[in-house]
């Protein structure tokens, strides 16, 4: 089977003289569209270039794919890290046409989800969670919309933790933060296409100093996963000039519990005292508005 994203052109060039007149008229349109054909479904890229569903099917048989969903697949990945946000915005606008944004959205975030489910592996899950338990400092380390996480992450993990740093923001003195990063530090990644030069940087610099270091992207072949001891695995897949970061913030979730249920008896003691400190200095609002007393 053709897995290699980056042939894929090639491939597609190679076999053209060979294929049906309806298959050529699918590979004219994939070469010069690809960025919108890998967002359509098999039925919708046979309407637009006026062929039919099952010839996108033997077409994408003939490149060497199982079915159309392998094809789109690869062409997803070709793309994902190379679009700008004015042709993500153009793809959006031609998917939405026909389709309802809040609807689709939510099956698109559910359907991440359910990959980012069958895909994490729970070995390497364990193993971050003992990471984060065992480390000297913790620094997590994102930027663009991926500070969002981050932020998430890193506000949580202080709640449970007291060796915590976050390093979202002042993009140009990332390094001074990450200074005296050492062996027994941990260094946590987040980034997701299109990727932070600087956050792969970052990785980069941990890893040369010998800190361990755990990614939270998208896919193996993630250029933070390249410094990485251990990658884990969050499906952002989104046909919008917006990221979608349900599954990765699942995934977050799953590691603030898992590393709050190791440390059971310290996180009870710290809720314990911090709605003590909530309650005494108004933090949320403890009074219910209807009790007249």
């Amino acid at each position: 089977m053709q897995e290699n994203k980056q042939d894929l052109m090639k491939l597609i060039q190679l076999k053209f003289p060979r294929l049906s007149k309806g298959q050529k008229l699918i590979a004219e349109y994939i070469l010069k569209h690809y960025d919108k054909a890998a967002f359509m479904t098999a039925a919708k890229l046979g309407t637009t270039v006026g062929v039919s569903e099952s010839t996108v099917v033997r077409f994408a048989n003939e490149l060497g794919y199982s079915g159309y969903p392998k094809l789109q697949k690869a062409l997803q990945e070709l793309i994902k890290n190379k679009l700008t946000s004015v042709q993500r915005i153009e793809i959006s606008n031609d998917y939405f046409i026909e389709e309802n944004p809040l609807k689709s959205v939510l099956k698109a975030d559910m359907e991440n989800l359910r990959a980012t489910l069958e895909k994490i592996n729970t070995d390497t899950f364990d193993a971050a969670v003992n990471e984060i338990l065992n480390a000297k400092r913790i620094y997590i380390v994102g930027f663009r919309s991926s500070q969002a996480l981050v932020e998430f992450l890193g506000f949580y993990l202080n709640l449970i933790l007291d060796n915590v740093r976050i390093v979202s923001t002042g993009i140009s003195d990332v390094f001074e933060k990450l200074l005296r990063v050492g062996k027994d530090d941990l260094v946590i990644g987040i980034g997701f296409p299109r990727y932070s030069a600087r956050t792969i940087e970052a990785m980069k610099f941990s890893k040369s100093r010998g800190a361990k270091v755990i990614t939270i992207t998208d896919s193996l072949l993630s250029p933070l996963a390249t410094y990485s001891d251990y990658t884990l695995i969050a499906q952002s897949n989104m046909v919008s000039f917006v990221d979608s970061l349900v599954a990765p913030l699942s995934l977050i979730n799953a590691l603030v519990v898992a590393v709050g249920l190791k440390e059971k008896d310290k996180t009870q003691e710290t809720f314990k005292t911090l709605e003590e400190i909530w309650e005494e200095h108004n933090v949320y609002n403890y009074k219910n508005k209807f009790n007249n007393e």
